[in-house]
């Protein structure tokens, strides 16, 4: 790890290389790796977290700097890891317990310190990535040996068919055979294929010997710990589970009923694979520092208890256009589910009361940035700072929007110009700008395209709205084919009537100003009888990106719009000859 001060812990024969990076007088971050790495996969988040915290990680014995016991057999059991666990903790913080966050293997063997007697008042907190309880893993196999169901029995040969490795690696000799050998040599290409890392320079030289050491972890604890399971496995400190939705080696199923034996318990997903450590680096830092100043300060687990707040928890979201109406609903709403939030408005005013919400609705932090959407060098500017100062984001809504209504022979050039500058326009800049850093990163990521059913519903009223919105939802798809190679989801979102305050300010064309504003009154007042709420379309926004839905009508007579528009065009042609009343 660059920068990080390196001690050397003896412990049970062994000798531990330990890592230390920021200050050692605030809370001690203490970081377990897994197999077959070494304690360089935490690199990145270590560099992430020094500035908060006290940041430990050190190489399990037999891996990266730390010596192997001899013999290799019986030296890797639980007990050992414990002892080790402890050793650490003594040297680096021995007045205050640590925050213990575990990754593949440095999670089972921490699931062991955080539910073993002897390391009670030792551990402040642990978080868990991609890696089981073999107590609960072991109860969870005799719940559905004893009492089977259909769905149980697909869970456990499911399971099964994931863990193929574990049986490999109790093969005597071919593993150490296989890691010394070809598999060593080529496992760094292997990885980045398949995870989709970037080469650089991990994993550490030491991958061989370590993975031959390593394999010593299953042999001396899997089989028998599974077959005779503890019965009083019960974590006796607050315990984050964050559980990558696209891990190929455990089932999300595999937690089900953890519970039981954790009391205080927050969960989180992240859409990505097994070494969350290298590929969501930022997303593990912001879970981590979130929980582990919750802890701090008195609470057992994440504030965030809104929708999907396994989800998006320390996720950073950008929503355009929310100073009000379906913007600042969506913004609140990822808020609500733990997410860091970003509200950009190109009035300053109301994007700064918005982030004042979110941050009360329980937004770890949140921020306030005014921008025109229409205008590319503001945008360039903003995507500038912030992936500067808040990083690369995770979900983008492009909502900001404009009425405009009116017959295509009394619209002139520069109405066309004002609508498709910010309607279409302003989606385009987002899109280009922060989705272009989202594919650079290759973590994946999420693009909401605010559009509308009138999108795909001819109106003989709203020619240029309608162009633009189509436009969008026609950008939206294309953008979707090409994206999901880079893992980016993109999704059209179609509100129908909505009651915003989009009416008050919409744009009509071909009359006076006496007659524009009767016209939005009344177009207020009818959209307020519908009384259909902003907060309904961020629900939707939220259920979408969670999803990874393509078109999404909201309303009723959105979703029946968009019906007849795939079945019945002929029925919403006729319609659109009809002239409104206004």
């Amino acid at each position: 790890m660059k920068g990080a001060r390196e001690r050397r812990v003896r412990t049970g024969g062994v000798e531990l290389c330990v890592a230390e990076l920021g200050d050692p007088a605030r809370p001690t971050v203490l970081l377990v790796h897994g197999y077959p790495d070494s304690k360089e996969v935490w690199s990145e988040v270590a560099e992430r977290l020094a500035g908060r915290f006290h940041v430990v990680a050190y190489d399990v014995r037999g891996h990266g700097r730390s010596t192997a016991p001899r013999p290799l057999r019986g030296g890797f059991t639980l007990a050992k890891l414990t002892d080790d666990f402890l050793a650490v903790a003594d040297a680096v913080s021995p007045d205050r317990p640590v925050h213990l966050v575990g990754h593949d293997w440095g999670s089972v063997q921490s699931w062991e310190f955080v539910t073993v007697a002897r390391t009670k008042g030792r551990i402040a907190s642990f978080t868990s990535m991609s890696g089981p309880s073999l107590d609960h893993f072991g109860h969870w196999i005799d719940a559905r040996v004893k009492r089977p169901t259909p769905r149980r029995a697909v869970q456990l040969l499911g399971q099964g068919a994931r863990s193929w490795y574990v049986y490999l690696l109790h093969t005597p000799a071919l593993p150490e055979l296989a890691w010394r050998g070809p598999l060593g040599k080529r496992w760094p290409a292997i990885l980045r294929r398949a995870e989709k890392l970037p080469a650089g320079d991990y994993p550490a030289p030491s991958l061989p010997s370590d993975a031959a050491h390593g394999a010593w972890l299953y042999r001396d604890n899997v089989r028998a710990r599974l077959r005779r399971p503890r019965p009083d496995a019960y974590a006796h400190a607050p315990v984050q589970l964050l559980t990558p939705l696209g891990d190929p080696f455990l089932s999300e199923r595999l937690y089900d009923g953890l519970e039981q034996w954790v009391p205080q318990l927050t969960r989180r997903t992240l859409p990505a694979g097994h070494w969350i450590p290298r590929t969501r680096p930022d997303r593990v830092a912001a879970c981590v520092e979130e929980f582990v100043t919750a802890v701090e300060g008195g609470r057992a687990r994440v504030a965030a208890t809104g929708r999907h707040a396994d989800r998006f928890g320390g996720q950073l979201v950008l929503v355009t256009g929310a100073g009000g109406g379906i913007g600042r609903a969506t913004a609140l709403a990822f808020a609500r589910a733990g997410a860091r939030v970003v509200a950009v408005d190109r009035d300053a005013a109301t994007a700064a009361r918005t982030a004042e919400e979110a941050r009360l609705s329980g937004a770890p932090e949140a921020w306030a940035e005014p921008a025109d959407v229409s205008d590319e060098q503001a945008m360039e500017k903003l995507a500038e700072k912030v992936h500067r100062t808040y990083g690369v984001l995770d979900v983008l809504v492009n909502n900001a929007g404009i009425g405009m209504a009116g017959s295509f022979l009394t619209t002139t050039t520069d109405d066309w110009r004002a609508v498709l500058d910010v309607n279409l326009w302003g989606v385009i800049h987002g899109c280009r700008l922060f989705g272009a850093r989202m594919a650079e990163r290759g973590q994946g990521g999420h693009i909401v395209n605010i559009a509308s059913a009138a999108a795909y519903q001819p109106s003989r009223a709203l020619p240029a709205y309608s162009t633009s919105k189509a436009a969008v939802l026609m950008l939206s798809e294309c953008l979707r084919a090409e994206l999901a190679a880079q893992d980016i989801g993109v999704t059209a979102v179609c509100p129908g009537l909505v009651n915003t305050g989009i009416t008050a300010t919409a744009r009509f064309t071909g009359v006076d100003a006496a007659e524009e504003r009767r016209r939005q009154q009344r177009a207020a007042r009818l959209y307020g009888l519908r009384n259909y709420p902003p907060e309904k379309v961020a629900a939707a926004v939220l259920d979408a990106v969670a999803g990874d839905k393509a078109v999404v009508p909201v309303t009723p007579e959105a979703k029946g719009a968009h019906l007849l528009s795939r079945y019945l065009p002929g029925v919403l042609r006729r319609m659109a000859k009809v002239e409104p009343r206004l």
